[in-house]
């Protein structure tokens, strides 16, 4: 009920974008209308993506995230616990539209022994039921990853397979990524997309440290050890992992300190149970990608055609697709 009522509260508050700027608003505003509206635009014209009225309408929202959500596992285990829903199916978090009520249900399942962590979340998508508005809390983001989480979003419309959050992530990141490289090689801004791709990288190699503590973790869980020595083992995992992002922040990065927000709260199961969500089969797709020639209507066939498969078998057709060589080097090192 909740879900529902923070929902239609945003549907609510929709006003045409046209309108917004209509009324000639000042400044940033105006900017950021004008480019989310330019993105999408391009998302329907060369990347394929629904052209309907998401993302035409704007909310402007009294806080910092749109939604807020609950993340848990048990303590030793980094599989995320699963929620299901109308419409969305199973997913590994449960959202909120009020962060008091993330936080109470945060610290009853952390009274209940679990691994918690709340995190607040700028956009959301509803797969094509709702015309998705912009929202405030999405503007203040950089281009890219404002132009990105439009084409990451509207992916969600094309396909959504229930109960698969690891394949619909995924498969959004790539659409998100490959879609941003055409945005700006559109504008011509070379210089932007080498920075880009140097983000990229660097998510790349963050991303992979974090999935080998994940594996570390779930290796150690698995020999059933004496409670105290695996608690005491967690936590040298994860001094490992602080050591690790310090030495890569310093050795490759050059003090590049963009992720030093996610070390900024203390360190749990839950805080890496969805990395691999998002990211397991994002080199699957791009060589699925390749294999349609670049051409985007042909990748989403494919796309639906493993969709189509049941789960073990789309699984096996991912991994192997990933373990083919040359992925990278057939869409380009920015691939995620």
């Amino acid at each position: 009920m909740q879900a529902v009522g923070g929902h239609m509260d945003i549907m609510s508050r929709r006003v045409p974008v046209a309108d917004v700027l209509a009324g000639q608003p000042e400044g940033e505003l105006k900017t950021r209308l004008n480019l989310a509206l330019e993105a999408r635009d391009f998302a329907s014209r060369h990347l394929g993506l629904p052209d309907n009225g998401s993302y035409r309408s704007y909310v402007d929202l009294p806080r910092k995230y749109v939604t807020w959500n609950v993340i848990a596992t048990e303590e030793f285990s980094v599989q995320a616990r699963e929620w299901c829903f109308p419409v969305a199916g199973c997913v590994p978090y449960r959202g909120y539209f009020s962060q008091a009520s993330a936080v109470e249900f945060g610290e009853r399942l952390a009274g209940q022994g679990l691994d918690v962590h709340v995190s607040g979340a700028s956009a959301y998508s509803t797969l094509g039921w709702f015309d998705d508005p912009l929202l405030s809390t999405m503007l203040r983001w950089r281009e890219t990853r404002l132009v990105g989480v439009i084409f990451h979003e509207l992916a969600h419309q094309v396909i959504w397979v229930e109960n698969d959050t690891t394949f619909n992530e995924s498969f959004a990141v790539f659409v998100q990524r490959e879609g941003v490289r055409r945005w700006l090689s559109d504008r011509g801004a070379d210089e932007r997309i080498v920075d880009y791709e140097q983000r990229v990288q660097r998510q790349r190699e963050f991303v992979a440290m974090l999935l080998a503590a994940r594996r570390q973790l779930s290796e150690l869980y698995a020999e059933n050890a004496d409670a105290a020595f695996t608690r005491a083992e967690k936590q040298r995992v994860f001094e490992h992992l602080r050591e690790g992002y310090a030495d890569l922040k310093h050795a490759r990065w050059e003090g590049f300190a963009g992720y030093d927000y996610w070390f900024s709260e203390p360190l749990n199961n839950a805080r890496l149970a969805l990395t691999a969500t998002y990211h397991d089969y994002v080199d699957s797709f791009a060589m699925l990608f390749a294999q349609a020639n670049r051409d985007f209507p042909a990748f989403y066939h494919s796309v639906r055609t493993l969709a189509a498969l049941p789960r073990e078998e789309r699984n096996a057709a991912l991994r192997g697709l990933a373990a083919r060589p040359g992925v990278l080097s057939a869409v380009g090192r920015a691939s995620p």
